[in-house]
């Protein structure tokens, strides 16, 4: 993983990743994230190809080295405007909470921003540190958020789950309806 991306832009480039469009309950959660050029941290890859402690450990790393934040969007929110909306709304509001103006964004995925500053990879997560590393800070907030939610409502096994549609996920909304936090306009399917 390295910045070959990243050297194709002039000024401060941020990486976005989110986590959460696929659950059925909980929000989605972007990350933005600027990589110093002069202090590449090792091992930094997509978070799904890191287990839980490396991410943990990666997370602690980025926060304490990088320029960073968070954009979330909630279900309700989700329900109202499409997940494909919400997610980029999150990663909009992720480069809001930059403390530094970055002069281009590249985003994982095949999204469509009207800011033109927002340039988007498929595969980023495998080709772009910045977008690596973002998918870490996503997936780490996110697990966090799902499990203080599980403290809530246990029976759905959240913090193991973090939301998406396992077996014993959607036996409990059958048996104890959906929460709140559900996502009322997603289908119930298995996702495990």
């Amino acid at each position: 993983m390295d910045l070959s991306i990243e050297s194709n832009y002039q000024g401060v480039v941020a990486g976005i990743d989110e986590a959460g469009r696929g659950p059925l309950a909980g929000p989605v959660v972007a990350a933005a994230v600027i990589i110093d050029q002069n202090n590449l941290i090792e091992g930094i890859k997509d978070s799904k190809k890191l287990s839980k402690n490396k991410r943990e450990e990666l997370y602690v790393k980025i926060t304490q080295n990088y320029v960073w934040s968070i954009g979330v969007v909630g279900p309700k929110e989700i329900d109202e405007i499409n997940i494909l909306e919400a997610t980029k709304k999150a990663c909009v509001l992720a480069v809001e909470g930059l403390i530094k103006e970055p002069s281009v964004v590249i985003v994982d995925g095949n999204m469509k921003f009207s800011d033109k500053r927002f340039v988007s990879y498929v595969k980023g997560d495998d080709k772009s540190i910045s977008i690596a590393a973002a998918s870490i800070i996503a997936k780490v907030t996110r697990d966090r958020m799902m499990a203080l939610l599980h403290q809530e409502f246990p029976y759905y096994f959240w913090a193991k789950n973090s939301g998406y549609g396992t077996k014993e996920h959607i036996s409990a909304i059958e048996k104890y309806g959906s929460s709140i936090h559900h996502r009322l306009s997603f289908k119930l399917k298995n996702t495990a």
